[in-house]
């Protein structure tokens, strides 16, 4: 047995679509154009009605104008509701950006907080380094102990030198003793 088909389809309104349209419609009320229009509608309505020949009226002033009365409460009648619908969809579409915004600050707050830390352990760290002043000063230093030690070492060459050419005194003197002392004996 087959489902029964029907003759006319199922209306199914996209409720996003409706609500669209319907703010779009509300949009447009608040606007100075549709106050203009509709000015000038009523304006129209009340002199076709006052001037035109008595044939050609359609709403009675002698009655109040009793069609454009009911019009004007038909419109404000689906005025109200769409501005509520369109108000409600506002509300969620600020409820919904007020929770990106409280989720974007906190995450914001997290990466602060994340800085702020880093920050810190920088600092500590940056205890424990060097300053420009400590390296040049301990430079400083090393180069004088350098010096120190060339001097040293030239001091001590130069000892040595004097040393040497000392002992070579003392043999070329021994030696001309001993060559004069031979000379002396022959």
């Amino acid at each position: 047995m087959t489902a029964r088909q029907r003759f006319f389809p199922r209306l199914a309104p996209n409720p996003d679509a409706f609500g669209s349209q319907t703010e779009k419609f509300a949009r447009f009320m608040g606007t100075p154009q549709f106050l203009v229009w509709m000015t000038m509608f009523c304006v129209m309505w009340l002199l076709w009605n006052t001037l035109a020949p008595q044939s050609w009226r359609f709403d009675s002033a002698t009655m109040g104008f009793t069609a454009l009365t009911l019009m004007l409460s038909l419109q404000a009648s689906y005025a109200a509701p769409l501005l509520l619908l369109a108000q409600n969809r506002q509300d969620d579409r600020d409820r919904v950006s007020v929770t990106e915004d409280r989720s974007r600050a906190e995450r914001n707050l997290t990466d602060t907080e994340y800085l702020t830390r880093e920050i810190a352990s920088l600092r500590l760290a940056m205890r424990d380094v060097a300053t420009r002043d400590f390296v040049r000063s301990e430079l400083r230093n090393v180069l004088e102990e350098v010096l120190e030690e060339r001097q040293g070492v030239e001091d001590a060459k130069a000892q040595r030198r004097r040393e040497r050419e000392r002992e070579r005194f003392e043999r070329e003197k021994d030696r001309d003793e001993k060559e004069r002392e031979e000379r002396e004996r022959r």
